[in-house]
């Protein structure tokens, strides 16, 4: 594999031998140049099919017979990415992501007794294949088994639903119960898509499944629940946190899956400009003040505070959170729980933090008036306060901690700065293609002060599931309050006077900021207009 890429090209000697001596134990050597970003998933299969002549194929809308799965089972499918496509004569073929796999293909030979004919497909096209043909199979089979009091396949389809999940970089998994039939939704992207429709007949055995990991009450179905499941998926350690929530038609059970393996990030991954990095770091280096965290639900506010308090993580400092819920435990730091049911509060385990000799505290999140005034005032007397609050923007941070009843002197005095942080889709690397500016792009771009010619987009493959974006990227604002900031509050400046000044001093918003990933190629004008409504 590395001598066809390097004939092709595409890496260098040393790229290679770099990968080899440093890549996982068992990990492909195509999965470990992908994974370092040497080289797309395009451009392997390209030279897979042009050095081997085996031909690629796009599993989208393949039409796939419900016979043909009963050669492969699913668990074979799922352990060595391949999916059975159709018979031709006398051989099978076999969509497969390393079509040089020959233990795979040998294997497969003697289990189905044809001639396997392969032909090479992305790893998602070929996940999303195996989830929309398999489940499909299964459903129906589950049902018939598990009104026996066997409860094996019930198992073996959580199993498979958290399986795929993980395959597909889903953040929550949605179990929506419906009339006659249940819907298994995945969040990924930060979108829903529907992968697989159940039978009415398993959402009972299913929720009760969920509900016993978590150590949930399976006889209360009629008031919202909340637990936690610490589990390993096929080696990958997983956090689930599971929500259920009694509707019409049953309980809707959602998961949000944390995948502990990659769930902690350097600050320099966070897609910070160099600009807004440098600013961030002088923030958050400082010995005392208040730095706070704005934007909706889902914006990657924890990602952030967890790879600032990570950095910020040494041997001769004191670092206490308080959080609902910890979602990563971090070596070396105290981490302490919320518990509303026995009275531990935001309030009451940030006093109790203040008698711990802390030097940085962290602040899940500031609620209420009380959490508010004791996190200010503990920025006040020497400690370094992180947390996160709800606002559209950095700037309506201050008007948002007054209408919440603290004095705006305290607010003033105590805040360092605020980072406004929204996710927005990355354009999918296999696929990009670059295009002129429209005129209505243009006059955005210029309207900002930014000269464009040529913008990307994504035209859809089997490595994005044809949607042309994959992954997700930040997009950040940071203000660093300075005294005319300060006393511009103070004297009841307007939000526009305060972005007046800002703009004047080059201070990026998160327009600007969307815009410079947009010229860069990182992301769509789609995506930025989405997160920049009233700019």
């Amino acid at each position: 594999m590395g001598d066809l890429l390097q004939e092709a090209g595409l890496v260098t000697e040393e790229q290679v031998n770099e990968t080899i001596a440093n890549k996982k134990p068992n990990q492909k050597l195509g999965d470990a140049l992908l994974e370092r970003g040497y080289i797309t998933e395009k451009q392997l299969i390209e030279v897979l099919e042009f050095q081997l002549g085996i031909p690629q194929v796009s599993l989208y809308q393949y039409p796939i017979e419900k016979e043909i799965l009963g050669y492969v089972s699913k668990e074979v499918a799922q352990r060595n990415l391949i999916m059975p496509l159709k018979i031709q004569g006398s051989s099978l073929v076999i969509a497969m992501k390393d079509p040089m796999d020959y233990y795979v293909i040998d294997d497969l030979e003697l289990s189905t007794g044809f001639k396997i004919s392969p032909v090479i497909a992305t790893k998602d096209d070929i996940l999303h294949a195996i989830n929309r043909y398999y489940f499909r199979d299964e459903s129906g089979i589950s049902i018939g088994i598990a009104h026996d009091g066997d409860e094996a396949p019930i198992i073996k389809l959580l199993d498979q639903l958290l399986q795929a999940a993980i395959q597909l970089r889903a953040s929550d998994i949605h179990i929506d119960p419906h009339e006659s039939d249940v819907y298994v939704r995945y969040r990924i992207d930060g979108r829903l898509h529907t992968e697989t429709i159940l039978s009415k007949q398993i959402q009972s055995p299913l929720v009760a499944r969920i509900k016993i990991l978590a150590n949930l009450n399976i006889t209360q179905t009629r008031l919202p629940q909340d637990g936690r499941i610490k589990m390993t998926v096929n080696t990958t350690p997983v956090d689930l946190r599971i929500s259920c929530l009694p509707t019409v038609f049953g309980e809707k059970v959602v998961i949000r899956v944390l995948d502990l393996q990659n769930a902690l990030m350097d600050l320099s991954e966070l897609n910070f400009s160099k600009e807004n990095h440098q600013k961030y770091r002088k923030l958050i280096t400082q010995p005392s003040g208040l730095v706070l965290l704005t934007g909706p639900t889902g914006s990657g506010k924890t990602s952030t505070l967890y790879a600032s308090i990570n950095l910020l993580n040494k041997e001769h400092v004191n670092i206490i959170t308080v959080e609902d819920p910890v979602e990563i435990q971090l070596k070396g730091i105290n981490q302490v729980q919320v518990n509303s049911s026995i009275g531990l509060t935001f309030a009451d385990g940030l006093r109790s933090i203040l008698r711990q000799d802390p030097n940085i505290i962290m602040v899940g999140e500031i609620r209420d008036q009380e959490t508010a005034e004791i996190a200010i005032r503990a920025s006040l007397t020497g400690h370094l306060v992180f947390s996160t609050l709800h606002t559209n923007s950095a700037l309506d941070t201050v008007p948002r901690l007054i209408d919440m009843g603290v004095e705006p002197y305290l607010v003033v005095s105590s805040l360092n700065g605020v980072v406004a942080q929204r996710l927005v889709r990355r354009i999918c690397r296999d696929c990009k293609t670059e295009r002129p500016v429209t005129e209505m792009e243009r006059n955005i771009f210029t309207k900002n002060g930014i000269q464009a010619e040529q913008v990307s987009y994504g035209r859809g493959c089997g490595s994005c599931h044809q949607q042309g974006y994959r992954g997700r990227i930040a997009v950040h604002e940071v203000v660093i309050m300075d005294e005319t900031i300060k006393g511009m509050l103070l004297n009841h400046a307007s939000i526009k006077e305060l972005r007046d000044y800002l703009s004047n001093q080059g201070a990026s918003f998160l327009i600007q900021d969307g815009l410079m990933k947009v010229r860069e190629g990182l992301t769509t004008m789609e995506e930025i207009m989405q997160i920049s409504i009233g700019y």
